[in-house]
């Protein structure tokens, strides 16, 4: 990934000469586009196997693109903003706070995707300043996938700003389903398949620059993860995450699951939190169906 990497390296140099929270900042209004093209498959392999999608079935059943996937695909589109002279956060250091796909139809690997990905919304948040992120999917003019991000450069404020987003609200404890023992290399092994080497992600000594003990779990890894594990993860259509608390590396989790969403809990923290809806069909209860009660 040659523009990514570039991408990076001109992120790496940039970030100190800006300064996130000063008043005025505004988002540039440009957008970066990728020509349509479909997955590459060696890439999507890779993802496929760190983030426990299963491998495609026979040659004659259909295989689905995984529901997270363009958004990798739209993440150095999303380097190419982010890293611009104009943009005005750092992007060494910026946390994933969210994300929102839709999907309006299946998609497959072999679907020539058009990719547009665009910053919307610049807004104060009680640890800094959040950016919302949109990345949009399209196959042969019509809009088949969509995401919006929130990325989060935390830096000093004086009080929390009256037009900061409510926090998530707490949500109850789902039943477990599984227990998962993430390797301290995890971050690596993510960030060479997608192509997110964010700092923080990657070693105890980087990460320790921008302020976490150990490096930290991809947000997009622990969504991605919680989807692969859904009994008919290509049958979902909508999904809203938050990152609660990061994952320290090496860790220890629990996925929690029911009909109402997921989770990701730790060392008696709530990490991830999401919600899911299908397409029309019905909805197995993960818990139910590894009981053998679906």
């Amino acid at each position: 990934m040659p523009n990514l990497n570039a991408a990076l390296v001109r992120g790496a140099v940039t970030s100190p000469f800006k300064r996130p929270g000063r008043p005025g900042a505004v988002l540039p209004a440009g957008r970066a586009v990728r020509p349509a093209a479909p997955a590459a498959t060696a890439p999507l392999a890779a993802y496929r196997r760190v983030c426990g999608f299963p491998a495609p079935g026979p040659a004659d059943v259909p295989d689905a693109l995984p529901l997270t996937y363009p958004h990798v695909l739209g993440f150095p589109l999303a380097m190419r903003l982010m890293t611009a002279r104009g943009f005005p956060l750092p992007v060494v250091g910026l946390v994933h706070t969210w994300i929102e796909i839709t999907r309006h139809r299946v998609l497959r690997p072999a679907d020539p995707l058009e990719l547009t990905v665009y910053a919307q919304e610049l807004a104060p948040h009680r640890r800094g300043t959040e950016v919302t992120v949109v990345t949009e999917a399209r196959l042969a003019g019509e809009p088949v996938w969509e995401s919006r991000s929130g990325y989060l450069s935390r830096h000093p404020t004086t009080a929390a700003p009256p037009a900061e987003r409510p926090a998530p609200a707490s949500a109850p404890e789902l039943p477990a389903v599984a227990e998962w023992h993430l390797p301290g290399d995890l971050g690596r092994r993510y960030g060479a398949a997608s192509g997110d080497r964010n700092p923080i992600h990657l070693y105890p000594l980087t990460a320790r620059l921008f302020g976490f003990p150990r490096a930290i779990a991809h947000g997009m890894w622990t969504v991605a993860r919680c989807l692969a594990e859904e009994p008919r993860p290509d049958g979902i259509s909508w999904v809203r995450a938050d990152f609660r608390a990061p994952v320290l590396l090496p860790a220890t989790v629990t996925y929690a699951a029911d009909a109402t969403g997921f989770q990701l809990r730790g060392a008696g923290r709530v990490h991830l939190t999401g919600r899911t809806r299908r397409a029309p069909g019905p909805r197995t209860d993960p818990a139910a169906a590894r009981d053998g009660r679906s």
